[in-house]
């Protein structure tokens, strides 16, 4: 191999080892809650066309809270707009983790998986309105329901399909899902605020602010916290922005690394991974799975019904924008990347790689039912429409992904065997040793 092949940049290197080991716990606490939100769904799709089903939509409809501050709720609401608020809570810390101390702050690291994340969006978000706008009034309104990808989701399907996968490529996964949640709360907060009120907006920073300083300070107690953190969401409610606009908000306070007077970086990191370590479990475990549950039961109808949902053009985009706009618009923004930077992928990867993750990334829920209910009102028919067209083309990504990566389970599970060598029993495998051979050390 010569020098100015070596020099060439690499797709998909693998990471240094104390990044690969942070973001595999990660991944393993992802992966739990993945499981936990198929579970969910599963309980409502079931619940909902049993005969109890009316039970369902009871549990669903039931609502509480103080009227006086506009958040007498329902239940699937209460979800929606406050538990989600702490998955986006911890989705904003990582994604600020990643691009202050993590390999996306090397722009070079940084511009393959935000190019996917973008490519992801803009591909799916075409199709659907090509589809989508002849079918009435209101019906492009929801454009961007196909543009999410379900780490959680994706990574429990991983579980079960490519527990060999290089670290690299499940890196590059949750890289693009954190980038492409970053662009979905955006999107929320741009497209779907129906009315804005300035004087709670502009409330909210106080609160907001007086969070930010106390963090800053490396205040850890949750009874000052807590309610400067569900004021802030309660103002970032009333102002008709969705309230899950907060959590990103209020995690982007939070300090990923030490400030000089608290000893600087080398004392170890900010309270961002302290907080992370806390919430994730509780984001992953509780949050999500129980937001499936409220909003993923819908009553199908059997096959009839079923045919009848995706005949819907809105559904049909849904699916089409799931099952070919993400991967087409990933593979897409990945291949411009390498050809106008000239980089390789990485040794031993091919582009067959790239489109099984591309199509895990076409596996959309969480996010993609909440931009639903925004867009066409919980409960309506076309959210139900939604909810089905949304299920289908996951379930269509899945299969496909699977296909595509079980092709090249050999391969991985050789990667693997080579990833987890460690001779010198230090607890660091010998690929990610200075000077080992392979793609690391290149």
């Amino acid at each position: 191999m010569t020098d100015a092949t070596r020099r060439r940049p690499s797709l998909f290197a693998r990471r240094s080892w104390g990044e690969t080991s942070r973001i595999s716990g990660i991944l393993r606490k992802e992966t739990v809650g993945g499981a936990l939100l198929l579970a969910g769904a599963l309980l409502a799709l079931v619940w909902s066309n049993s005969p109890w089903a009316d039970g369902y939509r009871a549990v669903r409809d039931v609502t509480f809270g103080p009227a006086v501050l506009h958040l007498d709720l329902s239940l699937a609401t209460w979800a929606a707009d406050g538990l989600l608020a702490i998955f986006f809570f911890v989705a904003g810390l990582e994604l600020k983790r990643e691009f202050v101390a993590g390999d996306l702050r090397d722009p070079r690291r940084a511009a393959v998986p935000v190019a996917a994340a973008v490519g992801g969006v803009v591909v799916p978000a075409v199709l659907f309105t090509l589809i989508a706008a002849g079918a009435g009034a209101g019906a492009v309104r929801g454009w961007a329901i196909p543009t999410a990808t379900d780490i959680a989701f994706a990574l429990a399907v991983l579980a079960v399909i490519g527990r060999f996968l290089p670290s690299a490529l499940r890196t590059f996964l949750l890289t693009l899902a954190v980038v492409d949640d970053l662009l979905a709360i955006v999107i929320i907060a741009v497209f779907y605020t129906a009315g804005l009120a300035v004087l709670p907006l502009l409330a909210a920073l106080l609160p907001l602010a007086v969070f930010g300083l106390l963090v800053r300070r490396r205040v850890r107690s949750w009874w000052l916290l807590l309610p400067l953190a569900g004021l802030t969401w309660a103002l970032v409610h009333a102002s008709g922005v969705h309230a899950t606009v907060a959590g990103v908000l209020l995690a982007f306070t939070v300090p990923v690394l030490r400030s000089a007077a608290a000893g600087g970086p080398d004392a170890g990191p900010g309270l961002a991974e302290h907080f992370e370590h806390r919430f994730r479990p509780l984001s992953a475990g509780v949050a999500v799975p129980v937001f499936a549950f409220l909003s993923a039961g819908v009553t199908i109808g059997g096959l009839t019904g079923l045919v009848s949902a995706l005949s819907d053009r809105v559904a049909l985009g849904i699916v089409v924008g799931l099952v070919v706009g993400k991967p087409v618009g990933i593979l897409l923004a990945t291949w411009l990347v390498s050809r106008f930077t000239r980089a390789d992928l990485d040794e031993g990867l091919n582009w067959l790689d790239v489109l099984g993750l591309a199509l895990l990334g076409g596996i959309g829920f969480t996010v993609s039912l909440l931009i639903g209910e925004l867009a066409f009102g919980l409960g309506s028919a076309r959210d139900d429409h939604v909810k089905v067209a949304v299920l289908t083309g996951s379930l269509l990504s899945a299969l496909l992904a699977t296909g595509i990566l079980r092709v090249r389970s050999r391969f991985y599970r050789r990667l693997h065997a080579a990833e987890t060598v460690d001779r010198d029993r230090d607890g660091v495998p010998d690929v990610y040793q200075t000077g080992a051979e392979g793609p690391a050390a290149r």
